[in-house]
């Protein structure tokens, strides 16, 4: 991701989600965050006009990696966009030395708790109230350094 690819970010980005992060956030991760590795996705048809049709991110701080966002245009959903951009996280991720990775995600979000889980993140907790309307999931899993195959 550079700031160029930041107007379609923020287009998806308010698509995906009902509180979402403002483009100063997404401009600070960019610029100030060495922790931070963000990517988007372009599909083979919209690869010649730049189209942004799928991003996502993260931190690695030693040996943890924490999935900070992803999200993938809605008329692009359900392509397999996502899982190429998670296999991407996890393979930065264990690539920078990451042994575990995780992330939060809405309760009530099922069609995100099914990738994730289908990849191998199982639900260790909950942060209550971490969204102003609803709780939070937080699911990890083992990465390749900690014994685990990446897909």
């Amino acid at each position: 991701m550079t700031p160029g690819d930041l107007v379609q970010v923020m287009e998806i980005e308010h698509y995906s989600f009902s509180l979402p992060w403002s483009r100063s956030s997404f401009e600070k991760e960019l610029r100030d965050n060495g922790y931070a590795c963000y990517l988007v996705a372009e599909t083979a048809e919209t690869a010649e006009t730049g189209k942004v049709v799928g991003y996502a991110g993260c931190w690695v701080l030693f040996d943890e990696a924490h999935i900070t966002t992803l999200a993938v245009h809605p008329a692009y959903r359900r392509s397999g966009i996502g899982s190429l951009l998670l296999t991407s996280l996890l393979e930065m991720a264990d690539a920078r030395g990451a042994e575990q990775i995780f992330l939060e995600v809405r309760d009530s979000n099922m069609a995100a708790r099914r990738l994730y889980t289908e990849f191998g993140f199982e639900i260790k907790g909950i942060r209550k109230k971490y969204y102003h309307d609803e709780d939070a999931l937080v699911m990890v899993r083992l990465l390749h350094r900690a014994g685990m195959d990446l897909a």
